[in-house]
């Protein structure tokens, strides 16, 4: 690409395309941020598809101009340019897309923030992938009536004009989509060489064929999935076998050079034959010979061995190429294909294969971060929860706790711990929100939970303690988010928009067992309201409401006192049970939940639990949406 500019300067490819500027007022627009990651060429034709969809149903100007035909090649279109930015830019991207009242042609820009990586640790990191930029802006090129690349100060836009075409009859438009197809295979082959097989099937749709698989990958988020996927893309359609490696970690933090970890060395994740009694015997002969690191950072594919007599006595001779698998300058692994006979592969179908290989491992590092934040999340998860819950003398207890998101933090937490002096105390709390925040408040909560229990602090006093703590903390936050922004310069940091704001609805109470039961005293800071059901059958609310935690500073919170005789059952809940939805209605309009708590009566602890989880998710057809506690105590 050579150095940027540092004026203003426009790189334009068509002699006659003037660089896209000021957009007609009436022109339908989208514009979306997307994070440089391999999930945005997925999200970025997502964005497209959606706007087209809305312009066309809302009948905007210059609508009657979109045809199936423009909108597949601005969806290619899209997908290359936000790809090439996120391989080689490196940092977060902004599509932008307007349609031209007039002539219904779509203009398409991509800005990203070029020069691309940091260099870590102070030194600059050799490249594990090989530049790649060009291959996608020639496809662009096939498919625009003009493009061209702008400059700016700190930033560059790539942007592509797509004429609009008259509606055409089916035929017609087969007929078109054969000329394009094999219109971008010439531009990616560079000699007219190719079987007639490939030309046909090339013909029919390769570019649809790139556009599917990136959506299909995207949306993978397990590695050996996206392995899985890529042999099933590529057998039988452009090879006759293919074979997936894998590297570690730890290999892709040393890179593909010297520093290497000894005795490292990539996983065979998959093999997949065109003839499936063949796969067992070509999986011996290829986890024998791994890949080796390139010798050479040049472009392209590189030769690979001839897995010998594994492919059987007729199958001895034949092209086998090793694709580089590399995102976010990382290696990733080693994508094999392999063909029969002397022919070898034609030049469009090594293109094609490279072009989606690059899919490939951008689907594999985007399954490799979330695999990554699940395992946070779920370390994180346990670390917040207490790792037993308390048994008390003379009652029961039951707990079903289950977090909407299995990938990140529950807003919802519980704790039932010993606090002293013949005292049991008892949380159950919802956070505002979930992810790191929620994770936050909950650190922040429940170990002072506990210290100011077996400080011998009463519930009310504890409930003050810790509202003025979330306060505190809030202010502290702000403060140094606007020392963040002062030293900025009044320019956002990029890592938030400021502090979020911290509040907690809890339910709290400590439990005292005596000769014939056990005295409760508890407090619902903006908490749903726990419900007591007597051995009898009658149900009544167990405190009355106050506010949350965290929003009002110098509140004081007061607690309520009662006894629980034998068959008693306190029953304390999150708003995942009570705001259950199922349409309009909620689990708990026209008290439902203590309809719901009445039907136990004579059940033990458990047994209330388990029929109040039942009933909860049975209230609507779809899975819950919200994180679901509750916590059920039973005098014996």
């Amino acid at each position: 690409m050579g150095a940027i500019p540092t004026q203003r300067e426009t790189i334009s490819r068509a002699s006659d395309a003037p660089v896209p500027g000021g957009a007609h007022p009436c022109a339908p627009r989208v514009h979306a941020p997307l994070p440089g990651s391999p999930l945005a060429p997925g999200s970025a034709r997502a964005v497209l598809r959606t706007a087209l969809a809305d312009w066309a149903e809302r009948g905007l100007p210059g609508a009657e101009h979109l045809t199936d035909r423009l909108a597949g090649d601005a969806v290619v279109v899209v997908s290359e340019l936000v790809t090439n930015a996120v391989v080689h830019a490196g940092t977060d991207v902004e599509l932008d897309c307007r349609l031209e009242p007039e002539t219904g042609a779509l203009v398409i820009e991509v800005l990203d923030h070029h020069p691309s990586r940091a260099p870590r640790d102070g030194t600059v990191e050799p490249p594990c992938e090989t530049p790649e930029y060009g291959r996608g802006l020639r496809l662009v090129a096939a498919l625009a009536e003009s493009w061209g690349i702008t400059y700016h100060t700190g930033a560059k836009t790539v942007w592509a004009r797509l004429p609009a075409h008259e509606p055409s009859a089916t035929d017609e438009e087969e007929a078109y989509a054969g000329e394009r197809g094999l219109r971008v295979a010439e531009i990616l082959a560079p000699e007219p060489r190719r079987a007639e097989r490939d030309r046909d099937w090339l013909g029919r749709g390769a570019l649809s064929f790139l556009a599917e698989a990136s959506d299909l990958l995207a949306g993978q988020l397990d590695e050996n999935l996206v392995a899985a996927l890529t042999g099933q893309l590529i057998v039988p359609r452009l090879a006759d076998w293919c074979a997936v490696w894998l590297e570690d970690e730890a290999t892709g933090r040393a890179g593909w050079g010297a520093d290497r970890i000894a005795g490292a060395g990539p996983r065979l994740a998959r093999v997949w034959h065109s003839s499936e009694n063949r796969i067992e015997e070509l999986r011996q002969a290829l986890d024998k010979e791994p890949p080796r690191p390139p010798d050479t950072a040049g472009p392209g594919p590189a030769p690979f061995p001839w897995p010998g007599d594994a492919l059987g006595p007729h199958h001895t001779h034949g092209c086998a190429l090793a694709y580089r698998l590399a995102a976010g300058g990382r290696p990733l692994g080693t994508l094999v294909i392999g063909r029969s006979g002397p022919v070898g592969f034609p030049d469009e179908i090594t293109g094609l294969v490279e072009d989606l290989s690059r899919r490939v491992a951008l689907a594999i590092g985007a399954a490799r971060q979330y695999a990554r934040q699940a395992t946070i999340s779920a370390v994180l998860q346990r670390g917040l929860l207490p790792g037993a819950v308390a048994e008390i003398p003379g009652m029961r207890s039951a707990l079903v706790y289950e977090p909407c998101d299995k990938g990140g933090p529950s807003g919802d937490f519980y704790d039932l711990f010993p606090a002293g002096d013949g005292r049991w105390c008892f949380a159950v709390g919802d956070v505002q929100g979930k992810g790191p925040e929620a994770a936050v408040v909950i650190g922040l909560a429940r170990p002072w939970l506990r210290l100011l229990a077996r400080e011998g602090y009463r519930v009310a006093d504890v409930l003050d303690r810790l509202n003025q703590l979330l306060l505190d903390d809030a202010t502290e936050a702000a403060d140094a988010a606007a020392r963040a922004l002062v030293s900025a310069g009044g320019r956002p940091t990029g890592t938030d928009d400021g502090p979020q704001t911290r509040f907690l609805s809890l339910l709290y109470g400590e439990l005292a067992p005596f000769d014939g039961g056990v005295r409760c005293t508890l407090a619902s800071a903006g908490h749903p309201l726990p419900l007591l059901l007597g051995a009898g059958g009658d149900v009544r609310t167990a405190a009355h409401p106050q506010t949350l935690l965290g929003v009002v500073e110098d509140v004081t919170y007061t607690s309520e006192t009662f006894e629980l005789r034998t068959g008693d059952s306190l029953l304390c809940v999150t708003d995942g049970v009570t705001e259950r939805r199922s349409g309009s209605r909620q689990f708990d309009d026209e008290d439902g939940l203590a309809e719901a708590l009445a039907g136990c009566t004579g059940l033990d602890a458990e047994l209330i639990a388990e029929r109040i989880k039942r009933l909860v998710h049975e209230f609507g057809v779809r899975p819950p949406e919200d994180d679901l506690a509750l916590l059920v105590l039973q005098a014996e």
